[in-house]
Order: structure tokens, then C-alpha cells, then sequence
């Protein structure tokens, strides 16, 4: 959807799923509703450009929103998308959660904070999820989340660890995101 006037209607809880590019957006949401190329997967960033809404069991909506940070787009399409996401994630009356997705390798970045930021301000229940943790042992990752969580504020059982190539917090984040629709 590149215009808000296009989204459904809004009867179905909805899930968000934001973060920068290439941060494993969609292979996330793949392995989630298991499915293996429902959501397009790129290694090039700036692959999803619009709001993708996917329907699951007729009674949810899983929203895939383009990645921020480096795309290889225009200034112009990137104001756009923002322009966009911001207001879809201000208005959208049955927007239950935004999952913010972190890549767990690297270290706090100013756009994710800001983002974590203005959703608490704005009053936007959301949920931090480290990807691609089958890329760190155990060890490293530990270390790496309690950067993250120190760096937003927030403690062990607000946020979860994922990987999409093991599985790994497949179940944790089905059971996290059911908390948001209850």
C-alpha cells in the first residue's frame, strides 16, 4: 500500500513489523507464519516500499513496513515511505503492536532508538526483537542484548531473541504477540 486510502478496512487487529533496512524483516515474518517466500526476501536493502499486509487465519493482520536507514532509493521516495509509516503508525486505530526488529550484531543505532522513542511517546505498544542470533554464541549474544537493553531501556522480559534460519523465539514471539491482541 502506498497510500493510506488503500489499506483495509480496519476490523482485524493489526502487527507491524518495523526496522532498518536488511535487518531480516521478512525473513522473520516468514518464518513466523511458516512459509517460505510468502514475504520477498532481498539482500539488496530498500526491498519492501510499500505497507504489505498479510493476512493470517482471517483474523490478523502481519504489516511489513520498508526498512529505514540505507536504501538504495531516492531522498523522495524515502520521505515518502516515511511519511507514510508515520502516519499509518499515528492513525491506525486497531494497530496493536509494533515489532521492532534489531539486528543483535551490531551495536544501538540513533534511528532505532529514535523510533523506540517516539513510539513511547506517541503511546504505541511495541515489542524489541534481536535477530539473526544464530549468528553469535551464546556468550556474544548475551553481551550484545544487555548493550541493547541498556540502551533502551528496557529489561530481559520486554524484549526476545529470534532467528529465522534455527526457529530460535518462533514460539516466545507467537506467545508475546498474543499478549497484544488480547
Amino acid at each position: 500500500m502506498f497510500d493510506l486510502k488503500q489499506l483495509p478496512a480496519p476490523g482485524i487487529p493489526e502487527i507491524a513489523f518495523a526496522g532498518r533496512s536488511n535487518v531480516g524483516k521478512s525473513s522473520l515474518l516468514n518464518r513466523l507464519i511458516r512459509r517460505r517466500n510468502l514475504v520477498k526476501t532481498s539482500a539488496k536493502p530498500g526491498k519492501t516500499q510499500s505497507l504489505n499486509f498479510f493476512l493470517v487465519d482471517n483474523s490478523l493482520y502481519l504489516v511489513d513496513l520498508p526498512g529505514y536507514g540505507y536504501a538504495k532509493v531516492s531522498k523522495k521516495m524515502q520521505a515518502a515511505w516515511q511519511d507514510l509509516i508515520t502516519s499509518y503508525l499515528e492513525t491506525r486505530e486497531n494497530l496493536k503492536c509494533v515489532v521492532v526488529i534489531i539486528d543483535l550484531r551490531h551495536e544501538l543505532k540513533i534511528a532505532d532508538l529514535q523510533l523506540v522513542n517516539w513510539l513511547r511517546s506517541i503511546g504505541v505498544p511495541f515489542l524489541l526483537v534481536y535477530t539473526k542470533a544464530d549468528k553469535l554464541s551464546a556468550n556474544q549474544r548475551s553481551k550484545n542484548a544487555a548493550v541493547l537493553d541498556a540502551g533502551f531501556g528496557v529489561s530481559k522480559p520486554e524484549r526476545l531473541m529470534f532467528s529465522a534460519k534455527t526457529g530460535m523465539g518462533r514460539d516466545n514471539l507467537l506467545q508475546a504477540l498474543d499478549s497484544f491482541l488480547v
